[in-house]
């Protein structure tokens, strides 16, 4: 069923009362039972861990439960709502987790966008949970954040619409240039959107190799001399941009081999006509891409988007619940660069004997996605010796 066959009963009606519960992995029917879940039982176990903690991890759910965490500044289509209005957000990767990962989590809303009261609170509740997935959090903010979390906590933490998205989009990538029979070390990338997800697509790209990523912001392409530029972009300017472009969206565009785009601005069909032959596309943006696909299909060899009703979606649910599952099951501290690679080429290795233009990467749905993903993660974490 497309989104336009969705009525407001439906989604209210499949929101109401919340999308989560918690059930209980032993049956309380009889007094032994209840002796044994809490007291008197419960405070042998207490003990063991008061005089081990590292037997919190086999007696309690922590280590395998994921934090789901999101201030509520930057929700996706939706921008700053407040934690409150994030919650069904975080509800529904919670959903998401559990389907496809088998893993259990919990959404943290908090009322708060300083980044170090937010990295206060997650520091005092670290026994409580074995990873966090930061979600919906604004950019430039959440950067510092993941960075600061990352030094603060000993477990895998990942802000997922920066390299959930990233993992996806270097997948699809690699399934676009087997299908058009291309080396991602020849192309030169343009990225429109300088935000989280630009700027993880570009270092995630980067790492895999690309020949040239050309980012653009809002004022143009990011290079070496331009002002106003902050840490993040500054950064950016000193390892993009190799053919030392200056100006637009225009000269960005000319000769270029692929375009992907993350800023919701639109680009003119004619820009696309001046890419390099048979480009490839990612209008990425939700619910409008920058170019509509079959406006795009009349150039590229191969269209992909972030929306359900054309093919080749661009689907973070690919990526994350596998990720934190091969970290948890690894035992890792976090995940790395090469942890999120190995999460990339597993994504496209399942959709490998049946790639065309039209399936570049596997169904969102594939129940063979989260398995092969995260193998593919906890080998990497112990190759990059995270885990323990």
């Amino acid at each position: 069923m497309s989104q336009a066959q969705v009525s407001d009963d439906d989604i209210f009606g499949g929101h109401e009362g919340g999308k989560l519960s918690v059930s209980a992995t032993r049956p309380i029917t009889q007094a032994r039972d209840l002796s044994i879940a809490y007291t008197p039982g419960v405070a042998k176990v207490s003990r063991a861990i008061e005089q081990e903690p590292a037997l919190a991890k086999r007696y309690t759910w922590a280590d395998r439960l994921v934090a789901v965490v999101s201030d509520g500044t930057a929700v996706l289509g939706l921008g700053d709502i407040g934690a409150s209005a994030s919650l069904p957000v975080m509800e529904g990767k919670s959903v998401l987790f559990k389907t496809f990962a088998g893993l259990d989590s919990i959404p943290l809303v908090l009322d708060t966008s300083d980044v170090d009261e937010i990295v206060e609170t997650l520091v005092r509740l670290r026994p409580s949970f074995g990873a966090v997935n930061l979600e919906d959090v604004s950019a430039p903010r959440c950067f510092e954040l993941e960075d600061k979390l990352k030094e603060a906590l000993d477990c895998p933490v990942m802000h997922d619409d920066q390299h959930g998205t990233a993992i996806v989009v270097l997948a699809a990538l690699r399934g676009a240039n087997l299908v058009a029979g291309r080396d991602i070390a020849d192309q030169r990338v343009v990225i429109s959107g300088a935000g989280a997800a630009g700027v993880a697509c570009a270092r995630i790209l980067q790492a895999a190799g690309v020949g040239d990523v050309t980012m653009l912001d809002s004022r143009g392409i990011i290079h070496a001399g331009r002002d106003n530029l902050n840490a993040i972009k500054d950064e950016l300017a000193e390892t993009t941009n190799k053919a030392g472009l200056r100006g637009g969206i225009d000269e960005a565009m000319a000769g270029a081999d692929v375009f992907i785009g993350l800023s919701s601005a639109t680009i003119d069909e004619n820009l696309l006509a001046t890419m390099a032959p048979e480009p490839i596309v990612f209008a990425l943006s939700n619910p409008d891409p920058e170019v509509h696909p079959d406006v795009a299909a009349k150039y590229a060899s191969v269209v992909a988007t972030g929306r359900s009703d054309f093919p080749n979606q661009i689907n973070n649910v690919l990526a994350f619940p596998g990720v934190f599952r091969g970290a948890l099951d690894a035992g890792a501290r976090a995940i790395t660069e090469n942890m999120k690679l190995a999460a990339a080429e597993a994504i496209v290795s399942v959709a490998a004997d049946e790639l065309s233009a039209d399936r570049i990467v596997p169904s969102p749905l594939d129940p063979r996605v989260a398995e092969e993903v995260a193998t593919a993660v906890a080998k990497a974490a112990e190759a990059d010796g995270v885990v323990g």
